[in-house]
């Protein structure tokens, strides 16, 4: 199969489809920290969803598809839309961030291609648009941590079948709060990703393993 997978930085996807032989290629704006330039596309993926195109991995190797890919995934940035950050809506849609963020998410929906999944968090695409076809967690695969995951589905695309059906013991952290003086409580993985800074966007939007292999599996 010839698979798009967009705004992906992390590479994770696309190795997992390459490495059962498919012609995956990751497209971000950002460089790759997958470790795989000869298959990233660095640049705007909007030109390319439609197939019939021509790009250059950043080895300097050109490419054609023609025709349709034969999937598209594509996980479209969620700071904008995601519910966690409700607190920012209301000078985001001021800005108009908030728009041209869905409305890029909205992009992948018309794309010409017979299957596509688009992934994002829960947040305002579920009214925006529609309400998603699964939601997923990392548990479910082998990963050991939670943080819901919703994927869209247009075209002939099966949800994935989870690998583990019973929820594990998962850890948590709990602290004071130096503010409230109140006790919190959170999953480890989450807390973990808020002490990583400027990384923490680009650490909690990496595609789990298990997931990405079992799309891999499943999808392809």
């Amino acid at each position: 199969m010839r698979i798009l997978v967009a705004c992906e930085e992390s590479q994770t996807v696309c190795k997992a489809f390459r490495a059962r032989g498919h012609e995956a290629y990751s497209a971000d704006i950002q460089e790759p920290s997958g470790g795989h330039p000869e298959w990233h596309i660095l640049g705007d993926v909007l030109p390319l969803i439609d197939g019939d195109c021509t790009f250059t991995t950043m080895d300097g190797q050109p490419h054609r598809i023609d025709g349709e890919w034969d999937m598209i995934i594509a996980f479209p940035p969620c700071t904008d839309l995601a519910a966690s950050g409700a607190r920012h809506f209301s000078r985001k849609r001021a800005d108009g961030s908030q728009e041209r963020s869905k409305n890029f998410f909205l992009k992948f929906t018309t794309a010409k291609c017979k299957k596509i999944v688009i992934e994002n968090p829960i947040g305002i695409m579920s009214t925006c648009y529609r309400k998603p076809d699964q939601k997923v967690q990392p548990w479910e695969y082998g990963d050991g941590y939670q943080k819901t995951t919703c994927f869209w589905f247009i075209g002939d695309v099966k949800p994935l079948v989870p690998l583990v059906t019973e929820k594990p013991d998962l850890q948590y952290h709990e602290w004071i709060d130096k503010k409230t003086k109140k006790k919190k409580r959170q999953t480890q993985w989450y807390y973990d990703t808020r002490r990583q800074g400027k990384r923490r966007g680009k650490v909690a939007s990496k595609t789990p393993q298990g997931l990405a292999n079992a799309m891999a599996e499943q999808w392809g």
